[in-house]
């Protein structure tokens, strides 16, 4: 699949992705979060606290794990997974492949452009709804390496198309700290998330 100028720079695993100045304006690594701010600690992520957001945790119904966080903010929702990577390749590349693949399976339409956090991709997705059959929901899928994670995003609502509210949806984004931890964990599994500790306090 790649041609030659890919060849020449690197036959190595997948570069990591992400914005180039994600070590200062995120998704920081829990070694570059600010450690005064009031951080909502979710275990695998801690969440900054702001006006207007609200906080949900998504569970699996037979393990009874929390396996993704949902955030409702600005008119939209953002969910968020780290995942555990490698230390020198990134999992966005493959990620993306993956998740075009589904949703050309479930019959929808898929597009991959350049946006403010990396390359992404917006996803039309045909949902069932009332007697006359489908909808189409509108969904953009972010991700970013970091050192040793991964974190994935999807985005829903009006930051699908409205650009005041993208923005807004982007930066809560970039706010979101992860914590990768120690322990030795293979890539691509989702690192451990948890109810937080303390309610956050607005």
């Amino acid at each position: 699949m790649t041609d030659d100028s890919d060849q020449q720079i690197e036959a190595a695993p997948p570069a990591k992705s992400g914005p180039v100045d994600r070590e200062t304006v995120g998704p920081f690594d829990e070694s570059e979060a600010n450690a005064v701010r009031p951080y909502i600690d979710l275990g695998g992520i801690k969440i900054l606290p702001r006006e207007g957001l609200n906080l949900r945790l998504e569970v699996e119904e037979q393990t009874k794990r929390i396996v993704a966080v949902g955030l409702d903010y600005a008119e939209s929702t953002l969910q968020v997974q780290p995942f555990a990577a490698p230390r020198s390749s990134g999992l966005w590349e493959e990620t993306r492949e993956q998740i075009r693949q589904q949703v050309k399976q479930q019959g929808g339409r898929v597009e991959e452009r350049e946006g403010p956090l990396g390359p992404e991709l917006l996803a039309e997705v045909p949902v069932v709804a009332g007697p006359d059959g489908s909808t189409k929901r509108l969904a953009r899928f972010v991700g970013v390496d970091g050192p040793r994670w991964f974190l994935r995003g999807v985005i829903g609502g009006a930051a699908t198309s409205d650009v005041e509210a993208a923005g807004a949806v982007e930066d809560l984004f970039r706010s979101i700290v992860v914590v990768r931890g120690t322990s030795p964990m293979p890539p691509r599994d989702l690192i451990p998330l948890r109810m937080p500790t303390t309610p956050g306090t607005a």
